[in-house]
């Protein structure tokens, strides 16, 4: 009988190989993380070793119907699932399921060097703007605060109040 593929190094292998993205121990087990941003975690649970990871929201809800999902711990109103890490027949599904929460919690950047197929950061356009042939003299320059109104009242010019 094959042996089951280790559930760490299968999620290493999947969420290592996205743009900007590394492993960190939190709350003793190991999460994945798109800059600091935590979009995945395999650890135990209960006894049971787990993948833990967000979805939309309908999504989630769909998915913890089906066997080995639930909802994760303290997050899974927010969208994060868990799912017994035993009960994966398909890595190609949880591959699927850990990009989709790559692409809810990574930055805008990462996600289109996700859609390009590429890990490697790609260098930041450098943009040169001409420089102005003129210079604006002080005098152009836009007016601070509006001066105060002659026709407001000084706290000098209030009516006495009466004491009684």
């Amino acid at each position: 009988m094959p042996r089951k593929p280790d559930p760490l190094e299968m999620m290493r292998s999947i969420c290592l190989s996205l743009p900007e993205t590394k492993e960190t121990p939190t709350w003793g087990q190991p999460h994945f993380r798109v800059r600091e941003k935590i979009f995945a975690g395999c650890g135990s649970e209960k006894g049971l070793t787990t993948i833990g990871f967000k979805l939309e929201r309908a999504h989630a809800e769909a998915i913890i119907e089906r066997p080995g999902f639930s909802r994760a711990p303290y997050v899974g109103h927010a969208g994060w699932v868990s799912l017994d890490a035993l009960s994966v027949k398909d890595w190609d599904e949880v591959r699927d399921l850990v990009h989709e929460s790559y692409r809810l919690i990574a930055p805008k950047g990462c996600q289109a060097k996700m859609s390009a197929g590429t890990k490697e950061p790609k260098p930041a356009a450098r943009t040169t703007r001409a420089k102005s042939a003129t210079r604006r003299s002080p005098a152009a320059k836009p007016a601070g605060p509006k001066a105060k109104s002659a026709t407001r009242r000084s706290p000098a010019a209030k009516p006495a109040r009466s004491k009684r």
